[in-house]
């Protein structure tokens, strides 16, 4: 089985076919792996192939976005305990991830005893160092300051900074402050600057992968949903080999392939948000029946496996713990 979302360049946005099929493999759990440019999916419950192509990883790490701490209202008035259901999912896990990539809207309104309250929930995983990059509602005071104190001590600029991890490149980009018209991201000539320069050290066949909270494709752009100039940024990216790019803020799973770079958000573990160009919608948080929540909520495990330049992408819901202990791997994106 081999699907991928299709780009409509009318609109510069994404296939509603592409997307309902996408979002459906959210909820029921896949893998997808990319190697050669090519994104290929696998059913969860067809373990024999998940197994084959996830033999040889080498590393695996768990991306979780838009937790919200402190959000209350009627989508969903406890996110402390879906995170923490989201943190006991990682935790049951038969092999930990290496690490955490939390790519931003930690908090709903940047105060302090969010921060704190997220922060105690975090402790609670089993894994080790937990990689960060800002929401909008981390920075609201224009600055991001008491994000930075906390989560990007060691940081360029505004927070941005790269790691590099047994054979792999990740950089973490800033892109919600100074935001442009409509709510679109927005990296800015510094950050851009120094992301040619940091990108020029890499060699081609180092796999990347890049994370910010804003998707650096143009989503949706009436909802502010793509960063305004990522197309600069993209272009540093093309001489290298596989080239994954992670992002949050829109809390549903959806994915594109350009050339040799993937594009993947990842759900909230907070709260949905409507699907792109729904009629009559607009971006922000949706209810749905509580017994409905938790399937439209969850994390990504990815693997790498190396000499294949190939990272597979596993997104779960919080509603489907058993599809992901399954997982041959036991990671954790």
């Amino acid at each position: 089985m081999s699907k991928r979302i299709i780009h409509d360049h009318n609109h510069d946005g994404i296939d509603r076919r592409g997307f309902l099929e996408c979002m459906a493999w959210a909820g029921t759990g896949a893998l997808c792996m990319l190697s050669g440019g090519v994104l290929k999916s696998y059913a969860l419950s067809d373990m024999r192939e998940v197994t084959k192509a996830l033999a040889n990883a080498d590393f695996s790490f768990v991306q979780i976005s838009d937790s919200h701490i402190g959000f209350n209202k009627s989508a969903n008035p406890d996110v402390s305990a879906t995170l923490q259901a989201a943190i006991d999912k990682i935790n049951a896990l038969s092999t930990p991830p290496s690490f955490i990539l939390h790519t931003g809207d930690i908090t709903q309104l940047s105060k302090p005893e969010e921060f704190d309250t997220a922060a105690q929930l975090l402790k609670g995983l089993k894994t080790g160092q937990i990689f960060y990059v800002p929401g909008e509602h981390d920075v609201l005071d224009g600055t991001g300051k008491l994000y930075r104190e906390r989560h990007a001590m060691n940081s360029m600029g505004d927070g941005w900074y790269s790691i590099d991890i047994k054979g792999v490149h990740f950089v973490g980009l800033v892109n919600v402050l100074n935001l442009k018209a409509g709510g679109l991201g927005y990296l800015g000539p510094e950050q851009l600057d120094w992301l040619e320069k940091d990108l020029k050290n890499v060699s081609s066949s180092t796999p990347i992968v890049v994370f910010a909270h804003i998707p650096l494709w143009s989503v949706y752009p009436d909802w502010g949903w793509g960063t305004d100039d990522s197309a600069r940024a993209l272009s540093y990216m093309r001489r290298f080999g596989s080239v994954t790019v992670l992002n949050g803020h829109i809390h549903q799973t959806m994915r594109k392939v350009e050339a040799n770079i993937t594009f993947h958000t990842a759900l909230s573990t907070a709260f949905p948000q409507p699907a792109p160009g729904t009629p009559g919608a607009s971006p922000g948080p949706i209810t749905v029946p509580a017994g409905q929540l938790r399937s439209l909520l969850g994390i990504t495990d990815v693997n790498f496996i190396s000499g294949q330049q190939a990272l597979a992408v596993t997104d779960s819901t919080l509603a489907d713990m058993g599809s992901a202990m399954m997982h041959p791997m036991g990671s954790q994106q």
